[in-house]
This record gives C-alpha cells, structure tokens and sequence, in this order.
C-alpha cells in the first residue's frame, strides 16, 4: 500500500509523499519522469510589459498541467506547492515553470496570456492545505477499487482506470474507458453517496488508459506514453506497409490493444526515401526475360526482381538500374541482363567469406568440449617423467 502511495506522488512530480511541517521545495525534484522540464531561460528576467510576466505552469495528476496567473508578492519558484482556483473549492499543484520560458510554453499549447479563461494562484500551500492534500492522495487507490466493484454491481460495461482528487478533497475525477455509450447517472449518485465528493466522470482512451497505468514495452523500456510522449497520433497499418513490416497484430500491436505509437517514427524517413524509388509496376524486359516486382529494401535503396521463368530466385537490383532499365525499354532497348558484370561478387571474395563463415561456424563448437583440468596436466607429466622415451642411438664415427 506504501509502495502504491508512493506512486500516486511520483505521478504528480514529487520525490517523496510531502509533509506537512517540512520544506516544500525538498518535495520536487527535476528526474525521469514525465512531463519534466528544464528552465532553459531562468537566468533571463521577463519583462514587466509582458503579459505572461506574471503566469506560471502548475502540475497535477499525470499528464495534467494548467497555467495559472499568480501576483507579483507571491515570489513563486519551481518545485513551490500552491493552492489555485478550481470549480468548486480549490486545487493543490506544484509549480513546474515560471519566468520568460512560461510564454513559450503557452504559445506551443496555443494558449491567449491575456484571456480571462486564466485562473489565478491563490497562495502557497499552508500546513492544513497539505495535510488535506495527503490525505486525499492517499484515498485514490482505494477509492479506484471500490469503484470498479460498484460500477460490475450495476452491470456497466466500463473500465475506470484512474481516480484523482482535488486538493480540498470535495471533488474527485474518474477516468473511465469503454467501447459503447454507458449510462452512468445512477453510478454518480451512489460514488457521490459512497465517498461525499463532488463526482465528475470523463471518459479516455485506450492509449490515455496505457499512458497512466504503465508497463514494459516488447523493446524492454518503459513504454514512451507513460515516460515521455504527451501528443497521441494516429497510427494506420499504411505506416507499417510503408516500413515493410509484416502486418501481425500480435506484433504491431502494444498493451492498449492499439497499433504502436513507434511506428510512426521513422515513417518520415521511409517516406522520403520512397520519393526517389521508380514505379514498381513497370516490368523490366531484358534478353533473359520479363521481370516482375517481388520486395525492396528502403533504406539500402534495394528492389527485388524476380523473372518469370524462374520464380522464387529474387535478384536485388539497385534504384539507380532499374531507372536505367526503365529509360533503355523505354526506347525499346533490352539490356542484357538485370544487373551489370561489375555489379557481380567477385568469386574470390566471395569464396573466402564463405570458408571464413564456414570456419567461424565450425568453431562454435569448441565451447562444447570439455577442458582438460590441471591435475590431468600433471599426472601425464608424472607418466612421463617415469617412461622417458628412448633416446636414439648416437652416430656412427
């Protein structure tokens, strides 16, 4: 139970489970976990005309961050718990940003610094403030369980996955997931009997759900929607086609049943390199036969060929001869064959690499014999020292 309370902090960027009487700025600490970031501009004093002089970023609960408009007596610093407003009551965070680096901040999530949509900072956190804070924090795991139980009471075919409470404790948030529309007026009513909160339900996606509960990807890291990544792209089967991926759900698909947000990485650099390829549909006519299009290799800039008189012996052909091929049957020129004499492997090399593969893997097999032990050594050298061997006759004078 520690160890999940732990967690529900660290999810809110604190070090450790504040207390009441201690420093505040000892509670945060810059480390890997998500949403982390690094003032590059602290040494930089904003101006006073700026509008977004007196605005900071507050950090909540997993992927929540708001900004929030603070008065210039506050003195506000990174890793500073503070009340700000909410609806209805107020809400407990921690400062993550303040200064000049705030304005590029929301000018990258496209937020107005002179709306009135702006709530305000109310103060720093007192002792009561974060005795209640805690104390919420610690009920959000069981309440996530109990609720889970009373929404199967009901028969709702919904998931909640995550709870957060506000920091006056009169309001918590449930995340759910679910497939189809789901009537939850009548769970309202008795989370809202069971736990004397204000309810609010919103609902998440399956990406949103793996994002906050967590795991291990198939690469063996933590997976990158709960480190890191924050903006959720879609992912289509046209990106794998794209990267020559074999289209298995088992494969493509991570821990929210989803297609991998990893995909869509290196599909820039695949598509890029797409734009110099010739059109695959042509066949390529040369005295040997007709051959047709098999396979390729993106990034090596390599396409395989195959003839129609001998199918299943692929031949990988560069980019640049199969343009070559394409202008020469264009004019109604048939080349000898797919590839040039000096695209050929000279058999000398070749000859080599094999026996050297050959020897290499004929090798492998030395690790299986046993070793002769030192005592063996020595007693064959006993058997020798007691039957020399006999010294040849000497030579005639």
């Amino acid at each position: 139970m520690e160890k999940d309370n732990q967690q529900t902090f660290l999810s809110r960027g604190c070090y450790c489970a504040p207390q009441p009487h201690t420093r505040q700025l000892d509670v945060f600490r810059h480390s890997c976990n998500k949403l982390d970031a690094f003032d590059w501009l602290k040494n930089i004093k904003p101006s006073e005309i700026s509008a977004s002089a007196d605005i900071v970023e507050v950090r909540f609960k997993n992927s929540r961050k708001e900004f929030f408009r603070a008065t210039p007596d506050l003195d506000l610093r990174v890793g500073d718990i503070v009340a700000v407003e909410a609806l209805p009551g107020h809400d407990i965070g921690i400062v993550t940003l303040t200064g000049e680096v705030v304005k590029l901040q929301m000018k990258n999530k496209k937020v107005n610094p002179n709306s009135e949509d702006i709530k305000r900072v109310y103060r720093k956190a007192k002792v009561s403030d974060v005795e209640k804070w805690v104390t919420a924090v610690k009920q959000e795991n069981s309440t996530m369980y109990k609720s889970r139980g009373i929404a199967l009471s009901l028969n709702l075919d919904m998931k909640i996955s995550d709870v957060e409470y506000q920091g006056d404790h009169t309001k918590a948030i449930f995340y759910y997931t679910a497939d189809d529309r789901v009537d939850f007026r009548e769970l309202i009513r008795v989370l809202a009997d069971t736990f004397a909160v204000r309810v609010e339900m919103r609902q998440i996606g399956m990406r949103q759900e793996a994002s906050r509960l967590g795991g291990i990807g198939s690469c063996g890291r933590e997976l990158c929607c709960t480190t890191w990544l924050t903006k959720f792209k879609s992912v289509s089967t046209n990106s794998a086609r794209t990267q020559q991926l074999s289209l298995n759900p088992q494969k493509l698909a991570g821990q929210c049943s989803k297609l991998k947000c990893c995909i869509n990485y290196e599909n820039s650099c695949y598509l890029d390199s797409l734009k110099n390829f010739p059109d695959l549909e042509k066949e390529l006519v040369t005295k040997k036969g007709i051959a047709v299009y098999q396979k390729m290799d993106v990034l090596k800039k390599l396409i395989g060929y195959q003839y129609n008189d001998n199918p299943g012996h692929i031949i990988m052909v560069t980019t640049e001869r199969v343009k070559q091929i394409q202008e020469l049957n264009a004019k109604n020129i048939q080349p000898d064959d797919l590839i040039t004499e000096d695209q050929y492997p000279d058999p000398e090399t070749s000859n080599n690499f094999n026996d050297n593969n050959n020897i290499l893997e004929d090798s492998l097999t030395r690790f299986d014999k046993p070793q002769k032990s030192k005592k063996h050594k020595r007693r064959n050298k006993k058997n020798k020292n007691k039957n020399p061997q006999e010294k040849s006759p000497p030579a005639n004078q």
